[in-house]
C-alpha cells in the first residue's frame, strides 16, 4: 500500500523567459517548470521559504510529491533539479518531472522493526544497531510502500539481519547491487567490557610465562 505522499503547492506563472523568473524572485518564489507525462511543460513558482525547508529536511531529489496548483489538476511528480545562486548557494529554479503510476522511481523508505521486546538478543541485553533507518529503493510510482519491517523475533546477540533477509514489497529492489547490513544485535557493553578483561589477561599471563622461558 502505498504511503503518504507529502504535498508541494505551488502557483502557475503566467510569463515565461527570463524576465518573468526575475520578477518570480522578486516577489519571494523560486520558479521552475514541470515537464514530462505527455502533457506540455507548465511553468510554475514555489514560495522560497517553502522550497528552501523543504531542501533543508534533505533528500528533495528522491522524494515523490503531490503537486499541487490551482487550476490544475494534481499530479505526482519528482524534483530532477535545482538551480542554485553560484555565490549564496539559495534555489533560483527547479524542474520537476511528471510521473504516471508505472513509472519506476528511487525513493527512500522507512524501515520497520517489530518484535524487540521478544528477541532472544535483546533479552539477554544485547544491544540492537540500526545501520540504516532508511532503504533506497526502485519501486513503482502508483504502488510505494509506507515502510518495509524487519522482524525482530528470533534474532540472538551477534545476528545481522541484511536486505536480502526482508522481504520487500513486489517490484521493488533495492538501489544498491550488494547484500548490504540494515542492522544487528551486539552484545552488551558489560560482556564486552568482561571479554576484553579476559583478553587482556590472557594476554599479560603469555607475556609473563615468555618471559620467565
Amino acid at each position: 500500500m502505498a504511503g503518504q505522499i507529502p504535498d508541494l503547492h505551488a502557483e502557475a506563472r503566467t510569463g515565461t523567459g527570463k524576465g518573468a523568473a526575475r520578477q518570480a524572485r522578486r516577489d519571494g518564489y523560486v520558479p521552475g517548470v514541470v515537464y514530462g507525462g505527455e502533457a506540455d511543460p507548465l511553468p510554475i513558482k514555489v514560495p522560497f521559504n517553502v522550497l528552501l525547508k523543504q531542501l533543508k529536511a534533505g533528500r528533495f531529489l528522491s522524494t515523490l510529491f503531490n503537486l499541487k496548483v490551482e487550476g490544475q489538476e494534481d499530479v505526482r511528480v519528482i524534483c530532477r533539479n535545482v538551480q542554485r545562486d553560484v555565490v549564496k548557494d539559495l534555489p533560483t529554479h527547479l524542474d520537476l518531472l511528471r510521473l504516471r503510476r508505472t513509472s519506476k522511481i528511487s525513493l527512500f523508505i522507512h524501515v520497520d522493526f517489530i518484535n524487540e521486546d521478544i528477541a532472544p538478543g535483546i533479552k539477554k541485553g544485547g544491544v540492537l544497531t540500526i545501520v540504516r533507518p532508511e532503504v533506497e529503493l526502485n519501486v513503482t510510482a502508483g504502488d510505494i510502500p509506507e515502510s518495509i519491517t524487519v522482524d525482530l523475533a528470533n534474532l540472538d546477540i551477534g545476528d545481522i539481519v541484511h536486505i536480502s533477509d526482508v522481504t520487500l514489497p513486489e517490484g521493488a529492489k533495492p538501489t544498491i547491487d550488494r547484500d548490504f547490513v540494515i542492522a544487528n544485535i551486539s552484545a552488551p557493553s558489560s560482556l564486552r567490557s568482561s571479554d576484553n578483561e579476559d583478553d587482556e589477561a590472557e594476554g599479560d599471563e603469555a607475556e609473563a610465562e615468555a618471559t620467565e622461558e
